[in-house]
């Protein structure tokens, strides 16, 4: 069962997500044949602004996130061990229970109405896709997109959706009010190894068609080349390749960085590993032992040497996210202070930089 669906109806359950404190907030649980095997748990949210803490790493304030659970399934997706909140796994579920909340829009819009609201940067796809394949069902992102545009909120997206394309003549609309910043995620360019690892996504092909449309409408488009898997994705003429492939979409500067693998994440990304690469289990224990994170800084500097000479071949602007200076607003996401270097991909913005508000800067985030 469920966590909402033991909660008495109209008691607040403080250890519930967001926006599902309460039983009578799920509208209905949804199946349908063109998800097969996938349920949408409708629910009425009783927010949209998610503020990241303080302490976060993230170089943000705001967040909104229309869905929980994702339909890309990748297997290595940091957001995994959220699911467990609801009383579903990290696993299976993550992949095939998503939350959904459908009067995310007209929440937001209030919340952005209120007189306290400061037009911070707002960021979306940092916990789970806004264009996931969930949203071609849905349409949550257009009214989103509006109601940050017309309230003079800017804003970021960071997707492996192309279903972002639908969207494109909003977003060019949007720019002319409001700065708008979008980023695309392409972490494996093999087909096969994506079709494993991230069965539910977008070729990279696909990806890199939606990087093009967007760029031929005028952004200036970062690539996520996250996460670099060892052993699978780090060799010179993998990378070179996806370089190459960057450039030539018109994209301009791309942040890399090796796996990350959180609760959650970990065990199940291991669990692929013994199933599709088990020659590499005892390399990745090694790599990633006991409870650690990130792969070892040596791993890194060794990626980072690798990957600086073919940036500057495809002539990318372009760095690591883990040696990304502490305090300075990173490319392709919406940021605490106004980036003035000229790094963040604009079309432009409504609001002069020297009437923003100004929030104490943070660190490099994690995303992957």
């Amino acid at each position: 069962m469920m966590r909402w669906q033991g909660q008495q109806l109209g008691v607040d359950d403080t250890a519930a997500l967001p926006g599902m404190e309460r039983m009578d907030n799920l509208v209905r649980s949804v199946t349908t044949p063109e998800f097969a095997g996938m349920t949408f748990h409708e629910v009425m949210a009783k927010s949209a602004l998610n503020r990241v803490p303080g302490a976060s790493a993230m170089p943000f304030d705001w967040t909104v996130n229309p869905y929980r659970g994702c339909t890309h399934q990748c297997v290595y997706c940091f957001a995994r061990k959220t699911h467990e909140y609801l009383d579903l796994d990290y696993g299976a579920d993550f992949d095939s229970q998503i939350v959904v909340k459908i009067n995310v829009a007209d929440v937001l819009r209030t919340e952005l109405r209120r007189g306290s609201w400061a037009r911070e940067p707002v960021m979306l796809g940092t916990n789970t896709d806004p264009y996931q394949r969930a949203e071609g069902r849905y349409r949550l992102m257009p009214d989103i997109v509006g109601a940050l545009t017309e309230t003079g909120t800017p804003f970021s997206i960071l997707t492996k959706g192309t279903l972002m394309r639908r969207d494109l003549p909003l977003l060019t609309e949007a720019a002319q009010q409001v700065k708008v910043t979008l980023a695309m995620s392409i972490a494996v360019f093999d087909d096969a190894l994506q079709h494993s690892i991230e069965p539910g996504t977008p070729s990279a092909e696909a990806r890199l068609d939606t990087v093009r449309a967007a760029t031929a409408a005028g952004f200036r488009v970062t690539v996520f080349l996250m996460p670099i898997l060892p052993h699978l994705t780090d060799s010179i003429a993998v990378l070179d390749d996806a370089l190459a492939r960057i450039r030539a979409a018109g994209a301009v500067r791309v942040v890399y960085g090796a796996l990350h693998l959180r609760p959650g994440a970990k065990q199940w990304f291991l669990q692929w590993l013994e199933r599709e690469h088990p020659h590499l289990v005892s390399s990745y224990r090694g790599l990633y032992p006991g409870v650690s994170v990130s792969a070892p800084k040596a791993y890194r500097t060794w990626l980072g040497k690798r990957m600086r000479p073919l940036l500057r071949m495809h002539r990318l602007d372009g760095w690591d996210e883990d040696e990304h200076p502490r305090g300075r607003p990173q490319p392709g996401l919406a940021a605490r202070t106004p980036a003035t270097s000229g790094l963040g991909p604009v079309r432009s913005t409504g609001t002069p930089a020297s009437v923003r508000p100004r929030v104490a800067p943070a660190s490099e985030p994690t995303l992957f």
